[in-house]
């Protein structure tokens, strides 16, 4: 695929992420680099360089700071992305979202106030990619 079709950045990264699959629960601070998918649940903050993706079916209660963040599932807290942040319609937040680009799909649920840190203006979008393609 050329760089050209991958709009996300989740579209982009390289190499296994770390796993928190469902079943599991950590307590505690998270920190250090490459890429995390969350099915499991969380009670702690992050801070990661590099993506975090809390999959439908995660739980996150605390600060989620990393590089860039996808949320399809329930956030109590604040997330902070030095990058993008992408909220799926599935997801459920209760904080603040800070980013230098936030994208929030229909459905989605945020209790709480969305700062962009780069983009002084709303940038609009439509989905263009069937469910298949992801």
């Amino acid at each position: 695929m050329n760089d050209s079709k991958r709009r996300r950045f989740r579209d982009r990264t390289s190499g296994a992420p770390t796993l928190i699959n469902e079943g599991c629960k950590i307590t505690g601070l998270i920190s250090g680099q490459g890429d995390y998918q969350v099915s499991g649940e969380i009670d702690g903050d992050c801070d990661i360089d590099g993506n975090v993706i809390l999959a439908r079916n995660g739980f996150w209660a605390g600060t989620v700071k990393a590089s860039n963040v996808v949320i399809s599932g329930h956030v109590e807290g604040d997330i902070v992305a030095a990058g993008k942040v992408e909220i799926a319609e599935s997801a459920r937040i209760t904080g603040t979202v800070t980013g230098a680009a936030i994208a929030v799909a229909e459905g989605a649920v945020v209790e709480g106030q969305m700062k962009t840190t780069v983009q002084p203006e709303p940038v609009g979008f439509v989905e263009k990619r069937s469910e298949d393609d992801d």
